[in-house]
């Protein structure tokens, strides 16, 4: 693994994120950032900001000597952030908070960390409740910081907080954290705290600036985690390459019932069809999507205004991007703003049907259709369905096309025991994390109780030719015992799955599969294969 470089602090770069700066290269902002500053010039609503470069990353693992600089550049940008805000980095009257996010210069979904809510503390509390008059949404964000402080800054494991709001949801009998009154957020905000000081032995940083170098080092240091070391190496990505820290002023998507936050697909990353595909929660913040621990809607409980805004936004970004996106977006109070785009992960059989209409519709070329297309293996794509008397055990929501058999693995470990014997599994988890990735390769499928569509897992599972299925409401494990119930029927480790990605089934034992080849779309490109070939 190479080793930090020792760079000058005062060659590393720090760009405007609403594009007083030009555009950067993806190389130095990263991705993330260099996306947001060009959707902002597209005058896409994206929330002011500043991205420490990718050269802070080798810069500031290289040693305290670099460190120094860190504090200062910070302070430097949130002072900029303020002016261009109005609003004030831990003030008592008019509080600035802050997203610190990664953004590497290629797509690494979920790989590394975020921090949201930074600036939140007693004082600033305060400060926010007077600006919004909504308590809920005050203790809502500060509870969410404390958590995402402990796993991401201190490596307190999540468990004890998640049991914390699972207690709080038995006691109130609500089923969901967005269900809970103030109070009770207020309650579990409280006792975040204490657990905080159980945890690490220290009271959670007030500080706005120590929460926000703090969580800046974390994020940078996420670089090199076990989950982003991994999928580098699945990849054949260099580890030189370094993340971008992109500080961003929060926008609240648990504001209130007009409020909510989404992670759309400006096509469908599973079958290629040009479609707006969108997870979509009421009353939280994006990390309750991506991150898979929750239960996620799709399209259909999506506001009517809001579908018809994001069909725009989504046409807008095909035409200037040049390809299918996968883009974040956060509602507070009415008022959508964007927090990402890249390019879409996709399926082989997306990525095929996604060249030929592009190309067809003229927004790319034949050539670069069949550029798009040159590490794919079209021979190996087929459309794979169940034909079974037998009625399925239960449904998920399908987030991975295709049909996937084998044993039921529910352990990453038990399903490499599976895959060593030549075996791949079914890997069936509550919910399954970016840090299962290890795991999610070596498995045929993948199926949870909680999570969407569009969880990081999700996205690199699908990226990975993985049939997926997420959300399944009949799924209880009982992860001691290694057994599972999905309604009626019971589960033991080893015992035969089967998944039907398209129709979001799921059955016993090992039925029988059709299969059948997307021919029309294939002979589009043999075409241009041999109209490449004679012009030559």
């Amino acid at each position: 693994m190479p080793k930090a470089k020792n760079v000058s602090a005062a060659r590393l770069s720090v760009f405007d994120l609403n594009g007083r700066d030009g555009v950067p290269e993806s190389r130095l902002a990263g991705f993330k950032a260099h996306n947001l500053i060009r959707m902002a010039a597209l005058g896409l609503p994206v929330p002011q900001g500043f991205v420490m470069g990718t050269d802070w990353c080798a810069a500031v693992r290289a040693g305290a000597g670099t460190r120094l600089h860190l504090p200062d550049a910070l302070q430097a940008g949130i002072r900029n952030l303020e002016r261009a805000s109005g609003l004030g980095f831990g003030s008592a009257r008019r509080p600035l908070l802050v997203s610190v996010r990664s953004g590497a210069p290629v797509s690494m979904p979920g790989m590394m960390e975020t921090v949201l809510n930074v600036g939140l503390n007693d004082v600033s509390l305060a400060g926010l409740l007077r600006l919004t008059g909504d308590h809920r949404l005050v203790w809502d964000s500060y509870r969410r910081l404390i958590q995402a402080f402990a796993e991401i800054v201190a490596g307190v494991p999540a468990a004890p907080f998640e049991s914390a709001l699972e207690t709080t949801l038995r006691r109130t009998g609500a089923d969901v954290a967005r269900q809970l009154d103030f109070r009770a957020i207020r309650e579990l905000a409280r006792t975040y705290l204490g657990l905080y000081r159980d945890h690490t032995g220290q009271d959670f940083p007030q500080d706005p600036f120590e929460q926000l170098a703090a969580a800046t080092h974390a994020v940078f240091a996420s670089w090199m985690s076990d989950k982003a070391v991994e999928y580098r190496r699945l990849n054949a990505l260099p580890d030189d390459l370094g993340t971008a820290v992109t500080v961003q002023r929060m926008v609240f998507g648990n504001a209130g019932g007009n409020s909510g936050a989404g992670v759309g697909f400006t096509r469908d990353p599973s079958s290629g069809e040009n479609r707006l595909y969108i997870d979509w929660l009421q009353q939280a913040q994006g990390e309750d999507i991506v991150s898979g621990r929750r239960r996620v809607t799709a399209e259909g409980d999506v506001p009517l205004w809001l579908m018809q805004k994001l069909a725009q936004v989504g046409e807008s970004l095909e035409k200037n991007f040049r390809d299918a996106q996968e883009f974040e977006f956060t509602v507070e109070n009415g008022e959508l703003f964007m927090l990402q785009t890249r390019t879409a992960k996709r399926t082989a059989l997306a990525s095929l049907r996604m060249a030929v209409e592009q190309a067809d519709s003229g927004l790319i070329t034949p050539e670069e259709a069949l550029g798009r297309l040159s590490g794919i293996d079209l021979d190996a794509i087929a459309i794979r369905r169940v034909q079974s008397a037998a009625p399925p055990l239960a449904h998920a929501i399908p987030a991975g096309t295709g049909v996937a058999q084998g044993p039921a693995a529910f352990s990453v470990k038990a399903a490499q025991d599976f895959a060593a014997r030549g075996t791949p599994a079914i890997l069936i988890r509550n919910d399954v994390a970016t840090s299962d990735i290890a795991g999610i390769a070596v498995v045929g499928g993948v199926l949870t109780a909680s999570g969407g569509r569009t969880s990081h897992a999700a996205v690199v599972a699908r990226q990975m030719g993985k049939v997926c299925l997420v959300g399944c409401a009949d799924l209880v494990i009982d992860a001691n015992e290694r057994q599972a119930s999905l309604g009626e029927a019971r589960l033991s480790e080893g015992d035969p799955v089967c998944l039907d990605g398209d129709a979001g089934a799921i059955y016993a034992d090992s039925p029988t599969v059709v299969s059948e080849r997307p021919e029309a779309l294939l002979e589009r490109v043999r075409r241009w294969q041999a109209n490449a070939l004679a012009h030559q």
